[in-house]
């Protein structure tokens, strides 16, 4: 049996419709990580011992996939090193230095299929910058769907993980598979918790402090909201950058620094994560953002890290 282990956001989840639709899968089985964490568990190890093909999809764990003992197709668009497991072939822009927006375009060029799942992956992972790319436009309007449909269909999927409901993200996949996009627009469980999670953002985003220019905001919260809430300091009130710090998340804690555009620049994330990665925290990134969770111990080392960037 097929596995496919993909990123818990609208870009991994897509981009594993679109290899599940190129590939014309039929028996499979798909799983994410533990949402938060870049890492195997228990579960996921189990389940590619059992499997006969594995294709991991939009996440930068080429440390896992280094160990996998199975035929692997990795695909993905963030800043990683070359894998040298014999198994795994690993298709990434990135590691001839181009910058792809989003794990779904690469799977679509991979394979040449392109739909509005595609445009869908690079809206969930660069927000309203994606409609500035041609093809994300047609692809889009090829199924009669408005910017403000792929902002919100990205919300309604997002808000999956968002809630930390790792079986609804494994089950948004078959979602996706099943349902015409506009009829998704009104999946009732999905709006449901899209309404709690704007509660809570609004919550948050009342407590933002700036230094030089960045935002910095500091919180608890059992809801994986830390990228949703970075994405609209930088992207809708226009900071640097910002630090977004849930000092309780599920007893550890989570860290989320996204710059913007002109900034990254300026900063090199690679270098960060290696900084991280060096004080034994699990982090990953791609060119403006960086996401790790540590023990809540090792949180004051972290944003000491991240703090000298600050400038």
């Amino acid at each position: 049996m097929a596995l496919i282990i993909h990123h818990w956001d609208t870009d991994g989840i897509t981009t594993a419709a679109l290899l599940v639709r190129a590939l014309e899968l039929g028996d499979f089985k798909n799983m994410t990580p533990p949402i938060g964490e870049f890492r195997f568990d228990g579960k996921i190890w189990a389940a590619i011992e059992r499997a006969d093909k594995l294709y991991v999809l939009d996440l930068n764990l080429p440390q896992e996939v280094e160990k996998v003992p199975v035929e692997t197709l990795f695909i993905d668009h963030h800043i990683q090193p070359r894998i040298k497991n014999p198994r795994v072939r690993q298709v990434n822009p990135a590691l001839e230095g181009k910058h792809y927006p989003s794990a779904s375009l690469v799977v679509s060029e991979h394979f040449g299929i392109f739909n509005a799942w595609s445009a869908l992956g690079a809206v969930g992972d660069i927000g309203e910058k994606a409609f500035e790319l041609s093809r994300v436009e047609e692809l889009l309007k090829g199924e009669g769907l408005s910017r403000e449909d792929a902002l919100k269909l990205v919300e309604l999927i997002d808000s999956n993980y968002i809630v930390m409901d790792r079986m609804a993200v494994e089950e948004a996949l078959h979602v996706l598979l099943n349902y015409e996009l506009r009829e998704l627009l009104e999946y009732e469980p999905w709006i449901r918790r899209v309404e709690a999670i704007k509660e809570a953002v609004e919550e948050v985003m009342s407590s933002v402090e700036e230094r030089n220019g960045f935002a910095i905001v500091d919180f608890e919260s059992p809801f994986n909201i830390i990228s949703k809430v970075a994405r609209k300091l930088v992207w809708e009130k226009g900071y640097r950058g910002a630090v977004v710090v849930n000092r309780n998340f599920h007893g550890k804690a989570q860290v989320y620094f996204r710059v913007s555009p002109k900034e990254a620049e300026r900063i090199s994330v690679l270098t960060i994560i290696g900084k991280l990665r060096g004080l034994g925290v699990n982090a990953g990134g791609k060119r403006e953002v960086i996401g790790c969770i540590c023990e809540r111990g090792k949180l004051d080392e972290v944003l000491s890290v991240i703090d000298a960037y600050l400038g």
